[in-house]
């Protein structure tokens, strides 16, 4: 059972989440908040697997919360909602560790799929949506760290493609290789780089200019 806390200020809109949520047999609400404040008390008193987190609400918002819950020993996963495609808040909230972000009118069956993604350990979302979100919010570039330096020479490839927001289905029709083959390369390339997720290697990529 994949356990999950929502967080929004708008009552009807927690309400609509918790009936699809609780509909699914594998899938729980465990708790709900309204502010950011109050989701960091519930979340330490039900210890959820994932966080939806509402960006803007007032008292506490959901930039700031999911920074201060980030930054706890083993956190849930946690994916933000906004209503704008390009929202520079999502962008940070990515940055400080969020698994990416949904779109508050996205498909029931989205949403749905999104919770089972992240919980399954994968990144959130297309990484291409994250890559556009980057790509608008773009800032200055920092030097390449020296764990770059360690990826073999089809590992930069893979690494470039992975970044460009391509699946490991389409990365392993481009390079003639098994899903199996490109998968265990994003693996290698997420713990020299010690990234999370495919999210986190779009985020690199933008940030040290490898785009």
């Amino acid at each position: 059972m994949i356990r999950v806390v929502l967080v929004d200020d708008q009552s009807l809109f927690r309400a609509g989440i918790r009936m699809l949520v609780d509909s699914q047999p594998d899938l729980e609400v465990a708790g709900e908040a309204g502010d950011g404040r109050e989701a960091l008390a519930v979340i330490a008193a039900t210890r959820p697997d994932v966080v939806l987190m509402d960006i803007r609400m007032p008292v506490m918002d959901g930039l700031t919360a999911t920074g201060e819950l980030l930054a706890q020993p083993d956190p849930p996963k946690v994916v933000m909602l906004t209503t704008f495609d390009l929202d520079e808040a999502a962008a940070r909230a990515i940055r400080q560790g969020a698994s990416g972000f949904l779109l508050k009118d996205a498909d029931p069956e989205f949403l749905l799929a999104a919770i089972r993604t992240v919980h399954a350990g994968s990144s959130v979302i297309a990484a291409s949506a994250t890559r556009d979100l980057f790509a608008h919010f773009a800032a200055e570039t920092k030097p390449v760290p020296a764990t770059y330096g360690e990826l073999t020479d089809r590992e930069r490839e893979i690494f470039a493609l992975a970044a460009r927001g391509l699946s490991n289905a389409e990365i392993a029709a481009r390079e003639f290789l098994s899903e199996a083959t490109v998968k265990t390369h994003i693996s290698r390339i997420l713990t020299k780089l010690g990234l999370r997720d495919r999210v986190q290697l779009v985020v690199f990529a933008f940030e040290h200019g490898l785009t």
